[in-house]
């Protein structure tokens, strides 16, 4: 049975995007804001910016006092946080039905007139928060800088995704309170915005109430570039080692993918899926029950919509074993997969997968929120919640195997590997890599 979940649109004057998806079953409402900035969005020198905001968010606006957006709502017993990535940054919350107004204020204050509280000490004040948090996931973790590199070595410098949404701390040091102005001028505005309420709502009441609260700010987003074309496979494997102190040897081996406006996106996320994605995945079956010379496999696919997504496998490597070894047998399934596909037992198990997971975040209504948003901000598509699992569940084991073949070889990965044990020879820290163009 195909699903339905109501979806009403409308856009306001000012170009700001409102989805109303009512959902009477529980007496709450989600507000959910995807702004149309992320790290991509980021020039060179000026890195960090996307994530900054997502802190200055909470730090007052004109007429909301530092910290009082959170109080104002845990008040009411509200759920409310925010995320910043490549391609966005999201705020949101969940309120009982009689705070949906209140959240909606708070939400247009800060939206429209942010910069009032921005001031020298905030700015200072939130680049040493993102600093400590900076050192807490990254600088202090095993594999923390992990992606880090993932990101350096599958893009050029330059490319929209080279630098993680962390960004740059010399970057943040560099930045003056005009030029964070002026960034926060250029991308947050109601014209580069999609606000989705979902849940205990008629759709002409959400609207009317973002109406009132949204409809007064100005349309001032700079001018939206096309997305890039299709960046192709690496020409040439990759490498780069790390030799550091880790629990235990991992490998992340990665590929360029499409961009998942491209129908190929979902037929790579189901070859990992197969891959190394289930239990009863190949690899799994053979490297950690058979052979259990790795504990834990992993097989994902990130969508991005910039000309290019990422396709990993991570791999840990077993106590004692040697991690070039695994990393040969990885590679020799995978060429296998990209002659052969899955069976179709495989794929059948990948679909079911796919429905659970689809299914169970629909049934969450913040979750649902949220897709609704990505939908519309990223793909123009916001009923697109009710096709994406139709689209999925259609692609066969034909399908599969030939965006493996093309996007998946083993001689178009990069590896990163972390390795606790010191190299042969040279430096306590070394690199072999080739750039990629």
């Amino acid at each position: 049975m195909p699903l339905a979940y109501p979806i009403h649109e409308r856009t306001l004057p000012n170009g700001l995007r409102v989805i109303v998806s009512p959902d009477h079953s529980v007496p709450t409402v989600t507000v959910n804001i995807w702004v149309g900035v992320g790290s991509r969005h980021e020039p060179q020198g000026r890195t960090g910016f996307a994530h900054l905001f997502e802190h200055l968010m909470f730090q007052g606006s004109r007429n909301v006092r530092s910290g009082e957006h959170f109080e104002a709502l845990l008040a009411h017993g509200a759920r409310l946080n925010a995320t910043t990535w490549f391609d966005r940054t999201n705020y949101f919350e969940t309120v009982p039905t009689g705070a949906t107004e209140l959240a909606l204020w708070l939400e247009a204050d800060r939206h429209g007139h942010l910069l009032d509280a921005v001031t020298q000490e905030n700015l200072d004040n939130q680049r040493d928060v993102v600093k400590e948090e900076k050192r807490q996931r990254y600088d202090n973790a095993p594999y923390g800088d992990a992606f880090i590199e993932v990101y350096a070595a599958l893009f050029p410098p330059g490319h929209p995704y080279h630098h993680p949404t962390i960004g740059s701390m010399e970057d943040l040091d560099a930045a003056s309170l005009a030029d964070v102005h002026a960034f926060f001028a250029e991308h947050y505005a109601p014209d580069n915005t999609v606000l989705t309420l979902c849940g205990d709502i008629t759709a002409e009441h959400g609207f009317e109430l973002v109406e009132r609260h949204f409809g007064p700010l100005t349309a001032t987003a700079a001018p939206r570039r096309d997305n890039l074309a299709q960046l192709e496979p690496l020409p040439a494997p990759v490498r780069v080692e790390r030799h550091t102190e880790v629990p235990n040897d991992r490998l992340y081996l990665c590929w360029r993918l499409p961009a998942d406006t491209d129908p190929q996106f979902l037929a790579c996320a189901l070859a990992l899926d197969c891959i190394a994605g289930l239990s009863s995945s190949d690899l799994v079956t053979r490297l950690v029950r058979r052979e259990q010379v790795a504990t834990s496999l992993h097989g994902s696919a990130w969508g991005f919509v910039d000309g290019v997504s990422i396709g990993m496998v991570t791999v840990d490597i077993a106590a004692g074993q040697d991690a070039a070894a695994v990393e040969a047998a990885v590679l020799e399934s995978l060429a296998a997969f990209a002659g052969q596909g899955p069976s179709e037992d495989l794929l059948a198990a990948s679909h079911a997968q796919t429905e659970r997971a689809w299914l169970h975040a629909l049934a969450a209504q913040d979750e649902r929120a949220d897709l609704i948003s990505h939908h519309a901000l990223l793909h123009g598509d916001a009923h697109r919640i009710n096709t994406q699992l139709d689209t999925v569940l259609a692609l066969g084991v034909p399908e599969v195997r030939a965006a493996a073949a093309q996007w998946l070889r083993p001689e178009q990965r990069a590896t990163i590997a972390y390795l606790a044990t010191p190299p042969a020879a040279g430096p306590a820290d070394s690199e072999a890599e080739e750039s990629a163009p």
